[in-house]
């Protein structure tokens, strides 16, 4: 099993996460419309400033594999992750997952999937997130 291990982002991971967002495929998989480039600089240079926000590169053997980050919205705080997409379903997410809901200590955690993305529920599953409506919640 490959090494598998979360820092701080930093500038030069932000190449990788950028194609990682620009991936037609996994834009689909989210139900996230992908960034160019100027706006997705912009939206990482907001959201570095911002101290609330948790934001950790997910590595896979010292290369990128993807993000994880943690974010407050109407006073939730709330989680998202995006994998490259060469790495699905090798458990990556489920692992990177893990690793940052032992980091924030904060509960509940929210996250929101597309209706047609089994993968995500099944990693949110996997990490003790239950549905709650239309959200998944880890208490």
């Amino acid at each position: 099993m490959s090494e598998l291990r979360l820092r701080p982002v930093e500038d030069s991971d932000l190449d990788t996460l950028f194609e990682h967002q620009a991936d037609p495929a996994a834009a689909a998989m989210a139900d996230f419309p992908s960034r160019g480039r100027e706006q997705f600089d912009a939206h990482w240079a907001k959201i570095r400033r911002d101290e609330s926000t948790i934001l950790r590169t997910v590595l896979v053997d010292d290369t990128v594999a993807g993000g994880v980050n943690s974010w407050l919205d109407d006073g939730r705080r709330l989680i998202g992750y995006w994998i490259g997409r060469e790495l699905w379903g090798r458990g990556v997410a489920s692992r990177a997952l893990a690793l940052f809901v032992a980091e924030v200590p904060e509960r509940p955690l929210h996250a929101y999937v597309a209706a047609h993305n089994i993968g995500s529920m099944r990693v949110l599953a996997k990490n003790g997130f239950e549905l709650v409506d239309d959200v998944w919640v880890l208490s």
